[in-house]
């Protein structure tokens, strides 16, 4: 059932996140729920009908709980403080989820020294969410309960149509211009926004061979090429991993002794510089770029 347009609230709940990756859209409860390796990926879209708090409790879940359901009753409505011991639970049992990990540390991150003190006004519109707009503007889905924090929300499933949000100006497509808060917190720190990035990375690199292993070859190559597009030296988890990485830069090569023999020595030059960014050893590629340059020298000295 769809909102009526006239209504100005709108309640978002996230995927549902298994112990691994989240995959699956939460829509009116958990619509599905997919499992992929890695880190998780939130995509937060309006429901129906409001949460009751009968349907979220505030009572810590039980050991053994999923990552999903600490999400759904404890962060996304607010109870802060039982969805931290239930984190740390999960945390006790599965000490390697880096999803979890991540949502801890939201958690208890001071939200000015992550995110920078600096930052402009954002009117939500129809639709819109804290995991959207962390997609939009901090690059990651997942950062939503940062966000969150960041405006002071006790309650990141709830968002009104017409609110007033702050998006630091650390973020991407953030204009100086239209700064509305400034204190004497210090910038964002470049150690977080680095560490996300990496996250961010590795979670694609993941994702990248979960697609291989379900037979998808052509968006396992995508999604690899996204993650080294974030990190171009993330190393390889795997065998699997290694072997897309290999892939990939075959591709980016034969693209580009394709350009190169069409004499489009610049572009042919920039997939060059692309793979030797990655792999600095990659030999073919110094061959060529090098060929590439010289080339390159010769023709404006005609």
């Amino acid at each position: 059932m769809d909102f009526p347009q006239r209504m100005i609230t709108t309640r978002h709940r996230c995927r549902g996140w298994s112990t691994t990756l989240v995959a699956a859209v939460l829509a009116a409860g958990l619509a599905g729920c997919g499992s992929l390796r890695g880190y998780s990926s939130v995509v937060v879209t309006p429901v129906a009908t409001p949460v009751s708090a009968a349907s979220t409790g505030a009572a810590v879940p039980p050991p053994g709980s999923s990552l999903a359901t600490i999400i759904e009753r404890q962060l996304l409505p607010g109870h802060y403080a039982e969805g931290e011991q239930a984190l740390r639970q999960y945390l006790q049992q599965h000490p390697g989820d880096r999803a979890a990990q991540g949502m801890l540390r939201q958690l208890t991150a001071d939200p000015q020294r992550w995110l920078g003190s600096r930052s402009r006004a954002h009117v939500v519109q129809s639709g819109e969410s804290y995991s959207t707009l962390a997609d939009r503007y901090l690059g990651d889905a997942n950062l939503f309960l940062i966000l969150a924090r960041y405006n002071h929300a006790t309650n990141p499933s709830l968002l009104r149509t017409g609110q007033t949000l702050r998006i630091p100006l650390s973020a991407r497509g953030a204009s100086p211009a239209v700064e509305v808060v400034a204190t004497d917190v210090p910038s964002a720190d470049p150690a977080l926004v680095a560490e996300s990035a990496v996250a961010k990375a590795r979670r694609l690199q993941d994702e990248s061979v979960s697609l291989l292993d379900h037979g998808q070859g052509q968006q396992a190559l995508a999604r690899m090429d996204e993650a080294l597009k974030v990190d171009p030296r993330l190393r390889p988890t795997g065998a699997e991993a290694a072997s897309l990485r290999s892939r990939l830069l075959d591709s980016y090569h034969e693209r580009a002794v394709v350009l190169y023999r069409d004499q489009q020595l610049d572009k042919a030059i920039a997939l060059w510089n692309r793979v030797l960014a990655i792999a600095p050893d990659y030999e073919p590629a110094v061959a060529y770029r090098a060929r590439a340059l010289e080339l390159k020298q010769r023709l404006k000295q005609y």
